[in-house]
């Protein structure tokens, strides 16, 4: 088959654990139908791919401004294109006109490493990264997310909300997420080095890459004070990210705390950055017994609705709780909202990261592929929270642990600082 006979065929979406925001299942179909008259090569017809997946996926059909057609003609006839590596720049030329950050190139390689991302493990140091707007719009550099629990990073005292200066003396001042992202990855047990700003502290620090488990799911059952058969059992899940094995994990999670008779869950979402999608939609079915989980928009209002009848719940019925915090993003926003405005949970922490927009990553025919931002998301009450967030109904004592050991104590303990007593926690 050649070059021309593959852009003919559907291009493949992905879904991978992108930090910036949630997957949609998306695909395109791609043809050559409507090109200009004049000879293509293969390099042009790769362009052509990405410019009609644009074209087709792009949230904003005024293409900031532009008119995407004339581009279209004017790159074909102005932009080298005599090289594989000429062409992928014409890409990111073409790309940079949308002035998104979120809407991107992945080389064949970058577009790879993001991929294992979902399949259970990454050689890395176990960062989620995104952009630093949210949290201060002067402010250079790449924002921390997430640490992933007993990772490299997390072992060496990185926090969400840490702004990564530098990676190996490269400054990331204008180095995009994915850049970076290939950066921290790399062989195990090979070291990369990190400048941090930590709040007004700067601390360089070197890492030992490993095998970071993306095992998404820990669980633990919390007995408290009472008499016998009838004290208080509660079941602690905490979920780290929505991999392919998320919402099976959770089931089997619940399934087996309900073995030991809890009378009430806690769902922590506390720095999970997201990941798939469709993991947090069916990790949502399991709580709910009905009703909306994520309304999909674009420019024209509401594409898709996204809900549930019952049919897959499993824990509808339980008093629930859901932790989060500022680094609660993405997929893990889409279940905290849905949680929250079905008047199902009761959510405690702070404001969460407050990524609305959604991507999803098509493959090029080459092995490349194009990070695009497709939609924004509102929750079941219409509430847009992008670059604000879901806000919780009740804050967290500051000292309130972020461990599953340490959870329980502060149920169980009046005396510690961190004591939650159960009324509180799942009181509206």
């Amino acid at each position: 088959m050649n070059f021309s006979e593959k852009i003919r065929q559907q291009s493949s979406v992905l879904f991978v654990p992108l930090v910036i925001g949630v997957m949609l299942v998306m695909s395109v179909s791609v043809s050559v139908s409507k090109s200009p008259s004049w000879a293509l090569t293969e390099e042009n017809l790769l362009f052509l791919e990405a410019w009609r997946t644009i074209d087709r996926a792009y949230v904003d059909k005024s293409f900031n401004g532009q008119s995407w057609f004339r581009y279209r003609e004017d790159a074909l006839r102005n932009e080298p294109m005599n090289t594989r590596e000429q062409t992928y720049m014409a890409i990111r030329k073409m790309l940079a006109t949308l002035d998104d950050p979120f809407t991107r190139f992945l080389e064949p390689e970058k577009f790879k490493s993001l991929r294992s991302g979902t399949q259970g493990a990454l050689t890395g140091v176990g960062l989620s990264i995104g952009y630093p707007t949210h949290f201060d719009g002067s402010a250079a550099g790449l924002v921390v997310i997430s640490a992933a629990p007993g990772g490299p990073a997390n072992r060496a005292g990185v926090l969400a909300g840490d702004l990564i200066l530098a990676i190996d003396d490269t400054s990331t001042e204008t180095m995009g997420i994915y850049d970076a992202a290939e950066r921290l990855q790399g062989p195990d047990g090979s070291l990369v080095e990190l400048t941090i700003r930590s709040g007004p502290e700067i601390k360089h620090i070197a890492l030992t890459r490993e095998r970071v488990s993306l095992n998404p799911v820990k669980s633990r059952l919390c007995k408290l004070p009472g008499s016998g058969n009838d004290s208080p059992r509660i079941g602690y899940i905490k979920l780290t990210s929505f991999n392919q094995n998320a919402s099976g994990a959770v089931k089997e999670a619940v399934s087996s705390l309900r073995s030991n008779s809890v009378n009430a869950f806690v769902l922590d979402l506390r720095d999970n950055s997201g990941g798939l999608f469709p993991e947090g939609i069916e990790i949502a079915k399991i709580w709910l017994d009905k009703g909306v989980i994520v309304y999909i928009c674009d420019n024209r209002g509401v594409r898709d609705i996204y809900d549930t009848d019952g049919s897959s719940a499993i824990a509808a019925s339980e008093p629930l709780a859901v932790l989060v915090n500022k680094g609660t993003a993405s997929a893990s926003e889409i279940l905290a909202g849905a949680l929250k405005d079905n008047k199902r949970a009761v959510l405690f922490g702070e404001p969460t990261y407050g990524k609305g927009k959604i991507q999803s990553v098509f493959q090029l025919s080459d092995g490349s592929g194009l990070a695009v931002t497709v939609a924004r998301y509102e929750t079941p009450a219409h509430t847009d929270i992008d670059k604000v967030g879901v806000i919780p109904d009740h804050p967290l004592p500051t000292s309130f642990p972020n461990d599953v050991e340490g959870f329980c104590s502060c149920l169980q303990d009046p005396a510690t600082a961190c004591y939650v007593n159960r009324t509180q926690l799942f009181a509206r």
